[in-house]
């Protein structure tokens, strides 16, 4: 049973989403947030690097970026991705993350991925951005993941988390379990 609602445009509902929150468009936190997605579940359906929206961000009443959120929202599995400053995720991805509602606002799985310069920071997607995620309405899977800025292109950085987390990702997505 699919989980998603068939959207009002008639396209097809996003089921594997990549939100990015790093100032820099096109940044390694892109690269590795498409990378997990596609490692977790395939090609991401919708892209979302908020560098690249402009001020319609800090617009309530852009309806692009309203769009943006209700196709996060719905979607199965989103990716939810920040370089670490001064400990926790950007003020750009608090800026989008701000127009979810609580509890509802994101009806699926949400992976918390954070880059970072130094092993200190481990600790900070558990820290900061799973307890928004999951305040938001999403189920996250096993525990945050944090990589490296050095090795974000490294497969091998990735691989002990994605054995732990793919199990049950693909449980859930391939049963159109309700999360």
């Amino acid at each position: 049973m699919n989980t998603l609602h068939p959207r009002s445009d008639g396209a097809a509902p996003t089921r594997i989403a990549v939100v990015v929150g790093n100032p820099k468009p096109a940044s390694r936190t892109l690269s590795a947030a498409r990378h997990v997605a596609c490692e977790l579940a395939g090609e991401p359906d919708l892209v979302v690097d908020l560098a690249t929206l402009g001020p319609g961000l800090l617009d309530p009443s852009s309806t692009d970026v309203g769009g943006l959120v209700g196709r996060v929202g719905a979607a199965e599995l989103v990716v939810v991705a920040s370089p670490t400053y001064k400990g926790a995720y950007t003020g750009l991805l608090k800026l989008f993350l701000d127009r979810f509602a609580g509890g509802t606002g994101l009806r699926g799985l949400a992976v918390p991925l954070m880059l970072g310069g130094s092993p200190a920071h481990a600790l900070a997607p558990e820290l900061t951005l799973r307890p928004v995620l999951t305040e938001l309405g999403a189920t996250v899977p096993g525990r945050g993941l944090f990589v490296l800025d050095s090795q974000y292109d490294d497969p091998a950085a990735y691989a002990d988390w994605l054995a732990a987390t793919r199990p049950i990702v693909s449980t859930h997505l391939n049963a159109g379990a309700p999360v």
